[in-house]
């Protein structure tokens, strides 16, 4: 009798296998929408070079944005809840488009503050209804993958478009904002048609950011999650400054360093998304926390763009080690009727991190290297210990 030896399935179709043709198409909309992300890359230059703005005055229009992005995650979990997943999602996709037209020709600095305040508090609104979507359409086991598929699309989809914004600012600034706005209105369309309304039926929800509040296990992995944001979004604000203030590199060394962090994510995640997805998702973040800790601290040392590869090489590892766990976990965590409003939370943390980094991160850099680094390497480890702290209650649920 002849021997059946099954056949061992190829690498890309253990990557695609098992999540529905609904997750797929907004996937493809989130990859398409951040191939077009060429406006906030850029937007500190266009307001100091195409709108001659002074930098001070630069500074408090994205502090403007920043106060709509902290609303934006609240309101978009309470619209993911109430109106639904897909009409959250297209219907802020479609506001981004206009408002990035309206920035683009704004000219006077009330018009420039009004389109930037409104861009805050729409650009990301997506954000809570693709979780929450995310959840609806993918069993448990496989959140994980389908998180870090995610993830890896952004960061794709974001290094080609920041590498070809780059190019297009040289045409004309207006460019930028008309790429940006047509993928937003091509992410919208799709999932409009594409992905089905998933938010359940059966009851509507009550009790509002209440009910999020009185979960204990939630608040505090937001707790987490704030402390994750704060390092990440060092690389956007302290890291550069830090790196051509402090330590000389010029602008296209920083450049060339960081561009390491994409072309890593792009290339090692989808190999151990899978294997990372089977292990315990508490343990796996608390891992990934501290090797971005280790590689933080070891900022400190950095003197030439060698040593500045090697860190970002550290943190990426740990940054690899994360992706998609987090969203996972809030999924996990939240009610099928409340996903929206846990979503909504965990987003604002990013907000809030966005917002702290600056002004946590400027008094410490003045205080020089190790100061800073040091210390964001601390909070990683105590966000680590609290991970691990927290994970027999997420077992539990």
């Amino acid at each position: 009798m002849p021997q059946v030896i099954a056949e061992k399935p190829s690498f890309l179709r253990s990557q695609v296998a098992g999540l529905p043709r609904p997750f797929w198409a907004l996937w493809g909309g989130t990859l398409v929408n951040r191939l077009g992300t060429m406006v906030m890359p850029f937007t500190g230059v266009y307001l100091t070079q195409a709108r001659d703005l002074p930098v001070t005055t630069a500074g408090l229009v994205m502090g403007v944005f920043g106060a709509g992005s902290l609303l934006s995650q609240l309101l978009a979990g309470v619209l993911t809840d109430r109106v639904g997943r897909r009409a959250t999602l297209s219907g802020g996709m479609l506001a981004t488009a206009a408002t990035m037209l309206a920035l683009g020709y704004s000219t006077s600095l009330p018009a420039i503050m009004a389109s930037m305040f409104v861009l805050g508090l729409v650009i990301d609104i997506y954000r809570p209804a693709s979780n929450a979507m995310v959840a609806d359409l993918v069993s448990p086991a496989e959140r994980p993958r389908a998180y870090g598929l995610l993830f890896w699309g952004i960061n794709l989809g974001y290094s080609v478009g920041m590498t070809a914004g780059g190019w297009l600012a040289g045409l004309g600034f207006i460019w930028l904002f008309w790429i940006d706005a047509v993928s937003s209105v091509v992410f919208a369309v799709l999932v409009w048609r594409a992905v089905p309304e998933t938010r359940p039926a059966a009851r509507e929800s009550h009790g509002g950011f209440g009910m999020v509040l009185r979960d204990r296990v939630m608040v505090a992995f937001t707790l987490v999650t704030l402390g994750h944001a704060l390092l990440y979004s060092q690389t956007m604000t302290m890291l550069p400054v830090a790196m051509t203030g402090v330590v000389g590199l010029t602008p296209v060394q920083f450049g060339l360093a960081m561009a390491l962090n994409g072309v890593l994510i792009v290339v090692v995640q989808p190999l151990v998304s899978g294997w990372l997805g089977r292990r315990d998702a508490s343990r796996t973040f608390a891992l990934g926390l501290a090797v971005m800790g280790a590689g933080f601290a070891m900022t400190a040392y950095v003197t030439s763009t060698l040593g500045l590869a090697v860190t970002i090489a550290v943190w990426t590892a740990g940054e690899i080690v994360t992706a998609g766990i987090a969203g996972s976990i809030v999924a996990t965590l939240a009610p099928a009727d409340l996903r929206g409003r846990y979503a909504g939370l965990f987003g604002f943390a990013w907000s809030m991190a966005a917002v702290l980094a600056p002004l946590l991160g400027g008094p410490l850099l003045d205080l020089g290297m190790e100061a800073l680094w040091l210390t964001v390497g601390g909070v990683a480890l105590v966000s680590a210990a609290g991970m691990l702290a927290l994970g027999p209650a997420i077992r539990r649920r």
